[in-house]
C-alpha cells in the first residue's frame, strides 16, 4: 500500500468513469457461460473511447505480457452469486505453477474495508461505540493529544472514513528477512517500523485525508479490547462467517502455505525478493485472500443490507456502513453513484500487488479481480471494463470524448512544468507536444500520455482517464486542475 500518486486512481478511476450506453443484456442464445468468459477475455479495453475513432480491444494474455504481469485472478458476480472464477499465468515469473482461483494474492487496502467490517461487529457487541474517544479503548498505547484534538476527538467512525486528522498514507511492508515492529512502534514511527509516527495533524472531522495510519490504529483498539490476536480475531468476526475459508490475516504467511501464495512483482516483472512483503499493519494493508473470498464477503455484506442475511452485520448498521459519511467513503467502502447503478468497493497496492473489488447490490452484480504486478492498476481497469460492458453494468464504462481540433497557439500554451501539491507533497507533471498531439508525463507516470483536447484548456489523458483542466491568468497558461474520477482532484502552477 505504497504512497503513490497515481494510486489514488486504485480507489477512483473504476468507480466514477462516466461510461457509454451499456449493450442491452445478452439474449439466451448468446448467454453461454463459456462464451460470456472468453468475450471478457478477448475485450479488453481502457478507460478512454474516442468517439468516432478506432478503439484498441485486446486480450488477457497480451495486456499481461505487455504490463509484465505474471498472474491474474478473477471472480465475477451476476445474479447475486460468484458465476465464475478463474487464475491466469503463474504464481512467480519464470515458473510453471499456474495461478488458480485458490491462490492466494494480498488484497492490500482491500483490508481496510474488511477490518472495519470485524469493528462494526465489535459495536453491535457493545464492545466499541462509532462515536467515542478512542482513547477510552486503547491500553497498549495512546493517541497524543495535541492543539487539534483539544476539541474534536479521534473515533472510530473517523478513521474508518479516513477523516479523522491522522497521517501515514500507507505501508511499504517488510522483506521477508528483515525484523518487525509491534503495532505502538508503528504507530509512535520507532525502529524498527520504516514509516513516520502516525499523528493528528489537522482537526478530527474536519477534512478527508486517506490514512492506512488510522486503520493500523482500529487493529490496536480491536486487540486491546478483546485480548485476541489479531489474525484470529478477524477469522472470529469476519472470515468464518462470510465463508472466507482459504483467507488469513497472518502476517507473516505461515510457511506451511506459502506454496499457496503468488509472488509480488515490481513494474519491470522482477520478482521482489523474497516473493512479498510483509505487514505487521494486518488492518490496512495484511490479508491475505482470493477473489471469490473477496466475492463471499461483498455478497454477504450486500445481503444484510437488503435484511435478508445477518451473517455479518444487522440490515441498520449494514446500511450505516454501505453510507457516505466523509469524502465518497462508508464506514470502509468507497462508495459510488446511486439507485441501480450504486456500488461499494475498495482498491489495494501492496508492494508487488493490485486488487480491486466492487459490489452492485441493486443490481446483484460485481467482480473482483487481483494481480502479482505493480503494474496491476492499468490491467484491472481494463478488464472491469469488458466485464461491465459483457454483464451490462449500470453507469459504468470507459469515458466516451470527441476531439476538438487545438490551433497552434493553443497547444504552445499548454506546453510546459507544472508543481502540483497533493497532502504535503510536491508532485510533476509536464506536458509537450510532438507534432500536433499534446502527451503528458507526472512524477510517478514517465510514460508519456497521449492528451485528447475537449477545449483549448480541457483534456483527457487517453491511458488512465485522467481531466487535466489548464487555468489562465491575463490570457496566459498559470495554472493545472487534475482531476481524478470524480472524486479527487490535484491543484497545480506552471512553473515554465
Amino acid at each position: 500500500m505504497r504512497q503513490r500518486w497515481i494510486a489514488l486512481a486504485t480507489l477512483t478511476v473504476l468507480g466514477c468513469s462516466k461510461g457509454a450506453d451499456q449493450p442491452p443484456a445478452a439474449s439466451p442464445a448468446a448467454s453461454n457461460p463459456a462464451e460470456r468468459i472468453d468475450r471478457v477475455l478477448t475485450t479488453l479495453r481502457g478507460p478512454v473511447e474516442v468517439v468516432g475513432g478506432a478503439n484498441p480491444r485486446w486480450t488477457l494474455a497480451e495486456r499481461m505480457a505487455a504490463l509484465h504481469i505474471p498472474g491474474v485472478s478473477i471472480a465475477v458476480i451476476d445474479s447475486g452469486r460468484v458465476v465464475w472464477a478463474r487464475g491466469f499465468g503463474v504464481k512467480a515469473a519464470g515458473g510453471t505453477d499456474s495461478v488458480t482461483p485458490r491462490t492466494l494474492f494480498q488484497a492490500a487496502s482491500i483490508s481496510k474495508p474488511v477490518t472495519q467490517t470485524g469493528m462494526l461487529r465489535l459495536v453491535e457487541q457493545g464492545k466499541l461505540k462509532l462515536d467515542e474517544n478512542v482513547n477510552t479503548y486503547l491500553k497498549s498505547w495512546k493517541v497524543p493529544d495535541n492543539k487539534f484534538t483539544a476539541k474534536e476527538k479521534v473515533t472510530l467512525r473517523r478513521i474508518a472514513s479516513h477523516s479523522a486528522g491522522l497521517t501515514v498514507h500507507g505501508f511499504p511492508g517488510y522483506e521477508t528477512s528483515k525484523p518487525l515492529p509491534t503495532v505502538p512502534q508503528i504507530l509512535d514511527g520507532t525502529k524498527p517500523a520504516n514509516t513516520a509516527a502516525v499523528r493528528v495533524d489537522t482537526f478530527p472531522g474536519a477534512r478527508w485525508s486517506y490514512s492506512g495510519g488510522g486503520t493500523t490504529m482500529a487493529q490496536l483498539i480491536m486487540t486491546d479490547v478483546t485480548g485476541e490476536p489479531f489474525p484470529e480475531l478477524m477469522r472470529r468476526l469476519v472470515l468464518e462467517p462470510a465463508g472466507m475459508t482459504h483467507s488469513t490475516y497472518e502476517q507473516p504467511l505461515p510457511p506451511a502455505r506459502a506454496s499457496e501464495a503468488a509472488h509480488g512483482h515490481l513494474q519491470d516483472g522482477t520478482e521482489i525478493p523474497g516473493g512479498w512483503h510483509v505487514y505487521p499493519e494486518m488492518g490496512p494493508a495484511g490479508l491475505w485472500t482470493t477473489p471469490t473470498d473477496l466475492a463471499h464477503w461483498l455478497l454477504e455484506l450486500a445481503a444484510d443490507r437488503a435484511g435478508t442475511s445477518t451473517k455479518l452485520l444487522s440490515q441498520a448498521t449494514a446500511k450505516e456502513m454501505l453510507t457516505v459519511q466523509s469524502g465518497g467513503v462508508g464506514i470502509g467502502p468507497f462508495l459510488e453513484k446511486s439507485g441501480r447503478a450504486f456500488r461499494f468497493g475498495h482498491g489495494g497496492d501492496n508492494a508487488g500487488f493490485h486488487s480491486e473489488a466492487w459490489m452492485f447490490p441493486e443490481t446483484g452484480q460485481g467482480a473482483v479481480v487481483v494481480t502479482n504486478g505493480d503494474n496491476g492498476q492499468a490491467l484491472i481497469a481494463e478488464i472491469l471494463y469488458a466485464v461491465g460492458a459483457e454483464y451490462g453494468w449500470p453507469d459504468y464504462g470507459p469515458l466516451a470524448v470527441t476531439p476538438v481540433t487545438l490551433d497552434s497557439g493553443a497547444a504552445r500554451q499548454a506546453v510546459g512544468d507544472y508543481k502540483v501539491t497533493y497532502e504535503k507533497q510536491t508532485l510533476k507533471a509536464a506536458i509537450a507536444a510532438r507534432g500536433d498531439t499534446l502527451y503528458v508525463t507526472s512524477t510517478f507516470d514517465k510514460e508519456p500520455e497521449r492528451l485528447i483536447p475537449q477545449s483549448p484548456t480541457d483534456f483527457v489523458g487517453m491511458r488512465l482517464g485522467y481531466r487535466y483542466i489548464l487555468t489562465t491568468s491575463d490570457g496566459k497558461v498559470s495554472g493545472i486542475r487534475i482531476k481524478i474520477g470524480d472524486a479527487f482532484e490535484l491543484v497545480g502552477k506552471k512553473v515554465k
